[in-house]
């Protein structure tokens, strides 16, 4: 997805060379290991050394750190995407919603601080995150609208508040790593205030 377009083009247009391909590529497998293990926070000049290049390489590729967090998480939403699809033919609509919803809080408490940033990024449309935030929205907008069709979901749910309150619950779960059954909990708590009555 974001790491083929990135790996075919430049910011200037042209096809990128082979040695801005690789280096590309190894600047975000060690990002997403920095990120996994010391949350977004991560030392971008470790993450640069770790690849093997400078810190200035590091920046023509990613201008800034959301910059390199929107790559990382926009490349590896194929299994959230895979899984919306999986469950858009599930024979209780209502339950799907909710499987994927956890899907997308498991993924997004992967990566400590993913969370916050995705809240921030809800209000600039801009930044990188927010492309990420599309097929997301797209993907769970169809998962309500059948959990809704079905009357288990109140008509005037709305995706972009279903999925505020998934990072607001991602985040809970990250600041509460000794709680294994928190994200459960909250998404129960959310469904009984959106079921129809």
């Amino acid at each position: 997805m974001a790491t083929e377009a990135a790996q075919e083009r430049t910011s200037t247009g042209r096809p990128m060379r082979a040695d801005a391909r690789r280096n590309y590529e190894r600047l975000l497998a060690e990002a997403r290991t920095a990120f996994t293990e010391h949350g977004t926070d991560a030392s971008l000049e470790d993450i640069a050394r770790r690849a093997g290049v400078g810190i200035g390489t590091l920046y023509r590729h990613f201008p800034h750190r959301t910059a390199l967090m929107g790559a990382v998480f926009y490349g590896e939403m194929d299994a959230l995407m895979a899984r919306s699809r999986e469950l858009a033919e599930a024979p209780r609509p209502c339950h799907a919603l909710v499987d994927w919803l956890r899907a997308v809080i498991d993924h997004a408490s992967t990566y400590r601080g993913l969370a916050r940033a995705f809240l921030s990024a809800s209000a600039d449309s801009c930044s990188e995150l927010s492309r990420c935030r599309q097929p997301l929205r797209e993907a769970g907008s169809a998962l309500l609208a059948r959990a809704q069709e079905a009357g288990a979901v109140r008509a005037e749910v709305e995706i972009d508040d279903l999925m505020q309150l998934t990072n607001a619950i991602a985040l809970a779960v990250e600041q509460s790593p000794e709680d294994p059954e928190l994200a459960d909990r909250l998404l129960t708590l959310t469904f009984t205030g959106l079921k129809a009555r």
